[in-house]
């Protein structure tokens, strides 16, 4: 059985919905706490087992790329400064994983960006996929409790959670058979689907596994979308009505939307108050708030 040892974190959407922070930095590097939102991600990735991770990039991330790269600056005027504390965390981050970066040219869908990736995946190989806005916050890595599945299966696996009725428009929407307490085989994917038209309340969030069949499935999809825009929820479909299986697993621990802003400041105080330096200030400082 081979083990999935790359993820691919597509990071080359715009931020709209954090403007003007984003207007001049990738909403990925925006501080969760301390860290960058993707240094979350990353971290998980590892944490699970996965050894490279690709970045498909877009105009204004290089700031993604200097943060996971040697900052020989940084470090010699930390170890001038004697905080050797804080050079072994800058030096951590670029020694997380091998890192790789592609451009994806035009925003032409998130399938696409994959695409973009695609010749650093060898023939055959399944991948590990996480978008930019889900932290999850759980003993178990989001990733792990995936690669799990998979590797029972070896098969891809979509990140499930139930979500309000009211909220299923904003996501991919699945009806499946349940398999055990939190594994299900889809039938079918609903893309942003109406309250009343939803086939559940389980929505995919931003982590998978993907097969090289899924790659196969979006070069097909490439060539004949109308409006040049390649969705990995259309190749999820066509797998689908094609009878191929496909996976989810409603993942544990607490999930931070951090693609909103409420969802950004929740994740910012609950990881916080979990922070060895200011987690006792703040619950201290939360308490005392007259609201």
């Amino acid at each position: 059985m081979n083990k999935i040892r790359k993820a691919i974190l597509p990071v080359a959407g715009f931020g709209t919905r954090f403007l003007p922070a984003t207007k001049a930095q990738p909403k990925e590097m925006l501080p969760v706490v301390d860290k960058p939102v993707v240094q979350y991600l990353v971290e998980e990735a590892v944490a699970s087992g996965i050894e490279e991770i690709i970045f498909v990039t877009g105009r204004g991330k290089r700031a993604i790329e200097d943060h996971f790269d040697v900052s020989y600056e940084l470090e010699d005027t930390l170890v001038e400064k004697n905080k050797h504390d804080l050079l072994e965390q800058v030096r951590k981050v670029s020694n997380l994983a091998k890192f790789s970066y592609v451009r994806q040219p035009v925003p032409m869908g998130d399938g696409h960006a994959l695409l973009c990736a695609k010749h650093l995946v060898n023939e055959g190989e399944a991948v590990a996929v996480l978008f930019g806005d889900d932290i999850v916050d759980n003993d178990v890595p989001a990733l792990k409790q995936l690669l799990n599945v998979y590797e029972k299966y070896q098969d891809s696996v979509v990140a499930l959670t139930a979500v309000p009725r009211e909220e299923v428009s904003k996501f991919g929407v699945v009806d499946a058979l349940r398999l055990d307490e939190r594994t299900h085989e889809l039938k079918s994917f609903v893309e942003k689907p109406k309250m009343e038209e939803a086939p559940s309340n389980l929505a995919a969030v931003g982590k998978y596994v993907i097969t090289w069949e899924v790659f196969q499935m979006l070069e097909t999809i490439k060539s004949g979308s109308k409006d040049g825009e390649v969705r990995l929820a259309d190749a999820f479909i066509k797998m689908l009505l094609a009878n191929r299986p496909i996976y989810g697993y409603e993942l544990e621990g607490v999930r931070h939307d951090c693609g909103d802003k409420f969802g950004f400041v929740r994740a910012t105080i609950a990881l916080g108050l979990k922070h060895p330096e200011i987690g006792e200030k703040l619950q201290q400082y939360l308490k005392d708030l007259k609201v």
